[in-house]
Order: C-alpha cells, then structure tokens, then sequence
C-alpha cells in the first residue's frame, strides 16, 4: 500500500470554517493521523487492517501527543468544504483518501486491499488540503 508521506510540521487547519477539538490521547500520536476514539473515551490511531473499529475515523491530529497526553484534532463537517485539513503532503486533486492498513497513516483509496475496513477519510480539494468527511463503511473489501 502506498501511504501518502506527510511532513508533520507543515499539517494544519485548510480554512477557518475547520472545526477543531481538544482530546486525549490514549498513545502516542503525530499531527496528520487519523484517529477513532475508543470506547475509555481516548483517542487513538486507526488501522483498516485491525478490525472494524480501528477504522473508524473520527478526527485528525492536528497536535501531537503523548500518552494520555492531551491535542488538538480536526472535527469532520456534513457540509463540503468546511472541514479543510492540510495533511502536510502533496495530494492528487479529486482523489479520495482513506484509512490505510499502516496503523496512524491515509492511503488513496484505490490502494486500500482486499480484507482491510474501508473508511473514506475525504477528497482532495487542492494538491495540499483534504475535505474531511469521513465515510465509514463497516465493510471489508472483497
């Protein structure tokens, strides 16, 4: 699987429409990760390959973070284009991206294998911002 490769010092909010959020994190976490919260309410980093609910993402570290150390994180938005999150990589414009089965990093989705939980983290707007809207399919592929 090709991960994108982020820069964690150049991730940020994309727009000032971004809603953000203070957590905290149950592991150690880098900006640029997606994370699923857990049900001891922490944050963590998910993984499309570990089972249904380490792909479900709910945020992006925005912060980085130690263990139960607190951050901050990007919030999805119902609404396109409220939820800018620039990822510190260079993305493909209108390619979606996803959870990948690295634990903590996005992958395209077209890169995403079979047996690993598809989780749709959001298109790529520009070369530098993604459009967080997470889609969860609670689905492995084929």
């Amino acid at each position: 699987m090709a991960n994108i490769s982020q820069t964690a010092a150049n991730v940020a909010v994309g727009a000032s429409t971004t809603p953000t959020r203070l957590v905290q994190f149950g592991e150690a976490v880098t900006q640029g990760q997606p994370l699923y919260q857990h049900t001891n309410g922490k944050y963590y980093q998910c993984d499309a390959n570990d089972g249904v609910a380490k792909a479900l993402a709910a945020v992006i570290a925005l912060t980085p973070g130690a263990i139960d150390g607190y951050g901050i994180v990007a919030l999805p938005s119902s609404t396109p284009g409220r939820s800018l999150v620039n990822l510190g990589a260079t993305l493909a414009v209108g390619t979606a991206y996803a959870v990948s089965a690295t634990k903590g990093a996005i992958a395209p989705l077209s890169d995403i294998g079979s047996g690993e939980f598809v989780t749709v983290l959001g298109v790529a707007t520009t070369t530098a911002l993604l459009d967080f809207q997470p889609s969860i399919s609670n689905t492995a592929k084929a």
